[in-house]
């Protein structure tokens, strides 16, 4: 719960603590915290019993930290039962990249392979293609 917080944080928090409630005070408000945690953990516990016990023997093994999209994720990736593992590795980024960037240059996609080792330079200008090819040049439209 309190992973988060650092030494100097915690000090600075219990003298703030002290400073607001006062010595006299502060165990029964530390009592009044702990006793409302416990009764939103206790909450929280028969809420999840009462969602399992509704869902049916055939949920028996559903977690709450299934909902979470990434806990859900990771889990089919490890279950594989779809195939994912054969997709992402059959996906190859800087081969489809350097295809876009030779289709939008204009180049033979049989030569995909960029000189610069795999790399696209996106910062080089792409070449014009000769003038006859270009529309005509209208001083009006700009």
């Amino acid at each position: 719960m309190f992973n988060d917080i650092g030494p100097l944080e915690l000090v600075t928090l219990i003298v703030l603590a002290v400073l607001v409630f006062g010595p006299d005070k502060l165990p029964k408000v530390i009592q009044d915290v702990t006793r409302t945690i416990r009764k939103i953990r206790d909450f929280s516990e028969s809420a999840k019993q009462d969602i399992r016990q509704e869902l049916g023997p055939e949920f028996k093994d559903f977690e709450f930290e299934d909902l979470n999209p990434k806990t859900f994720i990771r889990k089919q990736m490890d279950n594989d039962d779809l195939g994912l593992k054969e997709i992402r590795n059959g996906f190859d980024l800087k081969k489809e990249m350097a295809e876009v960037a030779d289709a939008v240059h204009g180049r033979d996609s049989d030569s995909a392979t960029p000189p610069s080792g795999g790399r696209v330079d996106m910062t080089k200008k792409p070449e014009i293609p000769a003038a006859d090819n270009r529309p005509p040049f209208d001083a009006d439209a700009t």
